[in-house]
């Protein structure tokens, strides 16, 4: 408690007791003790007030932010989306059309499967990574 051990504690408490003087301590511990209930009742209003505006059950786990790592998040957003399945091309124009949507990855999938340095040069190198505002 702010601290405080206790015989620092009882110290306070014994100088308070010399300074106040006994005829006013009465009176002063009557007033302290309002003030806690006072303080008490307002925290219960306020608890009542939360759960009457947000609802029955809430669970307040869920935004414990203790439970999101970084590097999770991280990883998350800099990985790469799954690969559409690629529809089979039928005819020459459907081979022009993949090329002329995807560029040089559409044309390598129309002549055949891609190669992995074929994904890598079809890649633009300065892709910057998704905005993920939960990551911030």
């Amino acid at each position: 408690m702010f601290g405080i051990n206790g015989g620092e504690l009882l110290v306070i408490i014994l100088v308070a007791i010399l300074v106040v003087g006994p005829e006013r301590m009465p009176a002063y511990a009557k007033q302290l003790r309002d003030w806690v209930v006072r303080g008490r009742d307002y925290v219960n209003q306020g608890k009542d007030q939360l759960k009457s505006d947000v609802g029955g059950d809430v669970d307040w786990s869920q935004y414990d932010p203790r439970q999101y790592d970084p590097r999770r998040i991280v990883r998350e957003a800099l990985a790469e989306p799954a690969p559409a399945p690629r529809a089979a091309a039928s005819g020459a124009a459907g081979a022009t059309g993949a090329a002329g949507a995807t560029g040089a990855a559409g044309a390598s999938a129309a002549s055949g499967p891609a190669t992995p340095s074929d994904r890598a040069t079809s890649r633009a190198p300065s892709a910057a990574a998704p905005y993920d505002p939960e990551a911030t």
